[in-house]
């Protein structure tokens, strides 16, 4: 088995839904559905909080989380991209510990992951050796890229040339769009190539029924009525 590095990106602050990581959802705090879910599945060689915030630490650590150091808060910033986070992270842990084969991103933003999607995700990063594996749904077939258009100059324009030739939404190609569930990378992807994906990145598909992203207060709505409805 390859040494697999579980690391679960907390920050403090967030513009769409304030303090959005501690805030209670279903009784629990955000980042409590990431932390359970990781620690339910026997693949991780270890599980650890990134976060510029004490108060996230003592509730992740309250549910059994490592965190073996603090993230800057020049990394916790909200146009801070995932990218120099996960390089500090590995750089940080590697000089602590060791350098993990692979990584697995389990963002708080997606609560309701299925435990089966995240074993398919390990499964083919391990068994094909790509260099990352990308949780997806579909997207609908009136928002493919050949059906989208903008307005450039007053005049109403095609994104892609191929859009002119497409009439139809079942002639269009299927496009797919990143779901947030979990990025399964390997380690020398993000430190050698500074890349979150490298030349073979490999997709897991999510029925999108199954999911949802939480960026927005109608986002949280959404979430609060599937626990009620117990669906999650």
């Amino acid at each position: 088995m390859k040494n697999l590095l579980g690391i679960i990106p907390a920050r403090f602050g967030s513009k769409g839904i304030p303090k959005k990581n501690l805030k209670k959802l279903g009784g629990k705090p955000l980042i409590y559905y990431s932390i359970n879910v990781a620690k339910s599945l026997n693949i991780f060689n270890q599980i650890i909080l990134s976060t510029n915030s004490k108060k996230i630490a003592q509730v992740g650590k309250k549910f059994g989380l490592d965190i073996p150091f603090m993230r800057p808060n020049y990394l916790a910033q909200d146009a801070t991209p995932m990218l120099p986070v996960l390089r500090y992270t590995l750089n940080k842990f590697s000089q602590l510990f060791y350098m993990p084969d692979i990584v697995c991103i389990l963002q708080p933003t997606s609560p309701f992951r299925k435990p089966k999607d995240i074993i398919k995700g390990y499964e083919l990063i391990k068994n094909t050796n790509c260099d990352s594996v990308v949780s997806v749904k579909k997207v609908p077939d009136h928002y493919s890229p050949e059906f989208l258009m903008k307005i450039q100059n007053k005049k109403l324009d095609f994104f892609l040339p191929s859009g002119k030739k497409i009439i139809r939404r079942q002639d269009a190609k299927q496009a797919y769009s990143r779901n947030g569930d979990f990025y399964f990378i390997k380690s020398s992807v993000i430190i050698d190539q500074n890349s979150l994906y490298g030349e073979d990145c490999r997709p897991i598909i999510i029925n999108s029924k199954d999911g949802v992203n939480l960026d927005t207060n109608e986002d949280w709505e959404k979430a609060e009525s599937i626990i009620k409805r117990g669906e999650s």
